[in-house]
């Protein structure tokens, strides 16, 4: 059977024609999985239309709406290669991601006119030929308008143009190291995953499922395409709002709904305001950071389990999961691989270690077929096991497995310090530290020090305005190992993430190059 993402839509449209596939929060826009889908095939057949072929790429600049999903499914039924934009980057970021994608056509919605205008002026630099407008401002003259271009396309079934090992997507990773990356999937790795998904939670046929994350992330787009696949639907936010989401999820009833750590911290900040009737929803995802303790066991107590994920835009989101009673039972824990998914821990030699023993997470399953044009960074990402031929990805992240084969991710190896000759994982020290009341948000950073070579600096956001270092310090006290203490403790307004939660590290060690006092 040949695999396409696309078709998953037109068999769902065939299936459930009347069912509510989408809902747009923003507008109040509603649709069926037969409107979806004949939305869908207009969107592909206009591209089409442009002279945009299987295997040319276009750029996505907008935020979440019914436009981006039909634009992705039209685009996978045609091979049309989606690149989702980053919409927070500045034009620079993105000319760096439409040149090195080749992309030939830029899909943008009215926030991004200004965006699109500076792009369109850099002519060849970025390749676009052709740019088309979603929304109703003004419109720009080079560009022609989504809903003109959409009305007179047919709404016919498109040939089925791509499968299996074509390419369905190019995401492009946060870049908390350096430059983006453009990870490359496959219609079998978009499918595989989406049954990877519906094999492992407990998502049901006519669930109601909220999106806020970014479908330029894949944290958004994966469930978006399971939803689909099972047919649930999918109720999407423009953008995250943490009041307006407990109100979508009480008004619209939603089921599940997948959160990252920073927004489950920013929606618990405004619960008491709110006061949300959440009875319809059974659990709540997490995940693109470990998910603290503290913050799992509040949101049981409310009555809203939390199930944490393991993933990366390389395994298409998928890697390890904690059901909710899991992750309450086993603190810290982000639970064991998916269906169709495997985990290692393996040592510096790629030597599998012991159960308790630190070490490189290694992931198994459908994983992306490599990095745009980059076969050295590919070959370093994706490892093919000798004893066996099989690939696994290689993820950066440190972790452990118990006994029992449950995984615990520790930190990003390249964020490891090694302070006298001690491996110190700083996610360690931010659980602790987040445990304080008068603290709302911390990062760990390295130090130099003359002594011990580097020393932890935390970086803390308060809660409590009369917290001092002093307080921060103490607290950690015989909680961590001496070595593990921090030297030194500042504080900020606000700690830097990119759009998956993932603290910017490397920008927190520029705004704080400091020497330890030690």
């Amino acid at each position: 059977m040949k695999i396409n993402v696309g078709e998953i839509l037109t068999r769902r449209a065939q299936r459930d024609p009347h069912a509510e596939g989408l809902v747009d929060w923003a507008s109040g826009r509603r649709f069926t999985y037969n409107e979806l889908n004949e939305r869908a095939n207009r969107a592909g057949n206009l591209l089409a239309r442009l002279g945009i072929n299987g295997g040319d790429r276009i750029g996505i600049l907008a935020k979440n709406g019914p436009e981006f999903m039909e634009t992705f499914f039209g685009c996978s039924k045609l091979g049309i290669v989606v690149v989702p934009l980053n919409w927070r980057l500045v034009p620079d970021e993105l000319e760096f991601i439409l040149a090195d994608s080749g992309a030939v056509a830029l899909v943008f919605d009215d926030d991004f006119i200004d965006t699109a205008a500076d792009l369109h002026a850099r002519g060849d630099a970025t390749r676009l030929r052709h740019f088309v407008q979603v929304g109703r401002r003004a419109l720009e003259g080079f560009a022609q308008r989504y809903d003109d271009l959409l009305e007179a396309a047919s709404g016919t079934e498109p040939l089925i143009a791509a499968t299996d090992e074509d390419l369905l997507h190019i995401m492009y990773t946060s870049g908390t190291t350096g430059l983006p990356k453009g990870a490359v999937h496959t219609q079998a790795s978009g499918y595989w995953s989406t049954v990877n998904a519906a094999l492992t939670f407990d998502l049901r046929h006519g669930d109601r499922y909220q999106v806020c994350m970014p479908m330029f992330h894949i944290g958004a787009l994966f469930p978006a395409q399971a939803l689909v696949h099972l047919g649930a639907t999918m109720i999407i936010m423009r953008e995250f709002d943490p009041v307006a989401s407990w109100q979508l999820l009480e008004r619209e009833r939603c089921t599940g709904t997948l959160l990252v750590p920073a927004m489950l911290t920013f929606m618990l900040g405004v619960y008491e305001q709110c006061k949300p009737d959440h009875s319809a929803l059974r659990w709540a995802q997490s995940g693109g950071a470990p998910v603290p303790v503290t913050s799992i066991q509040t949101y049981t107590d409310l009555g809203i389990p939390i199930s944490q994920l393991y993933g990366l835009t390389e395994s298409y989101a998928a890697g390890t999961c904690a059901t909710a009673q899991q992750s309450v039972e086993r603190p810290g824990t982000a639970g064991l691989p998916y269906f169709l998914s495997d985990s290692r821990i393996v040592g510096e030699a790629l030597e599998d270690l012991p159960p308790g023993a630190q070490g490189e997470i290694l992931l198994r399953g459908p994983l992306m077929a490599g990095y745009w044009q980059q076969p050295e960074a590919s070959a370093a990402a994706l490892w093919v096991d000798p004893a066996d031929g099989t690939t696994w990805l290689r993820t950066g992240d440190a972790g452990v497995k118990d006994a029992e084969g449950f995984l615990y991710v520790q930190d990003r190896i390249k964020d490891m310090l090694i302070s006298g000759g001690e491996n110190i994982y700083p996610a360690e020290i931010e659980n602790v530290i987040l445990g304080h009341p008068g603290v709302k948000e911390v990062a760990v950073i390295g130090i130099p020090s003359d002594k011990w070579g580097e020393t932890p600096l935390a970086i803390v956001v308060r809660a409590s305005d009369d917290l001092s270092d002093a307080d921060v310090m103490a607290f950690c006290d015989g909680k961590l190992g001496r070595f593990k203490l921090p030297k030194a403790v500042v504080f900020t307004d606000q700690i830097p993430r990119n759009p998956s939660g993932k603290v910017l590290k490397r920008v927190l060690r520029d705004q704080f190059p400091l020497t330890s006092p030690e």
